[in-house]
């Protein structure tokens, strides 16, 4: 769900999440108790079951803490990692090289995200991945919509091939330095340009 792109708050309706997943009501209930938890949506008496979207300062931040655990991913997968990882790291990369991506937009986004993730995998830390589970629903949506500001999508390639170089040549202190600029650069373009975000907020967080 794109969380972000929408200009009021989202609301989940149990009786269409049941009929459309083909389940009854009480695994969605339960579904939503535990999503909840996590703090991902709220319950108002009344009117029913919303998304929690972050504001701005949150979303900096939790772009901030990805840029600490990504660089630290990115240096243990320089040691750790192993040919076949980075031909899934070129694959990922390659039809985007030749600066189409700004025409395949939508395909990137979800490339991108997958390199992102793939380097977290790369690592062979179980913890890394369980923290930046959650964070990485957020961040998808975040990368889905700044990915079309800026010129960020050809920027973004010349990034993750820098730093797939340097993980082939196994520099663990450049992997991790390139990889922690990469995403605190997204931290810096929400900080400038993610007003918007409070803005869709506005009505989720009265």
């Amino acid at each position: 769900m794109d969380i972000y792109g929408h200009p009021r708050e989202i609301r989940l309706d149990e009786r269409r999440l049941s009929e459309g997943l083909g389940v009854s009501r009480t695994p969605i209930r339960e579904a939503m108790t535990l999503l909840e938890q996590e703090g991902f949506v709220r319950t108002r008496p009344r009117r029913g079951i919303f998304v929690v979207r972050k504001t701005k300062r949150e979303i900096v931040e939790m772009i901030t803490v990805m840029a600490a655990l990504e660089s630290m991913a990115a240096r243990l997968a320089a040691a750790r990692a192993a040919p076949p990882d980075w031909a899934e790291l070129h694959r990922l990369m390659d039809d985007f090289r030749n600066g189409n991506g700004g025409e395949r937009l939508a395909e990137y986004s979800d490339a991108n995200v997958a390199f992102h993730q793939a380097i977290i995998k790369m690592s062979g830390c179980a913890l890394l991945s369980e923290m930046t589970g959650n964070l990485f629903i957020h961040m998808r949506a975040i990368r889905k919509i700044t990915i079309h500001q800026d010129n960020r999508a050809a920027r973004s390639v010349v990034d993750h091939m820098r730093i797939i170089e340097a993980l082939e040549r196994r520099e663990a202190e450049l992997a991790e330095r390139l990889a922690r600029e990469h995403t605190l650069g997204l931290a810096a373009h929400v900080e400038e340009h993610g007003d918007f975000l409070d803005t869709t907020n506005s009505e989720a967080n009265p």
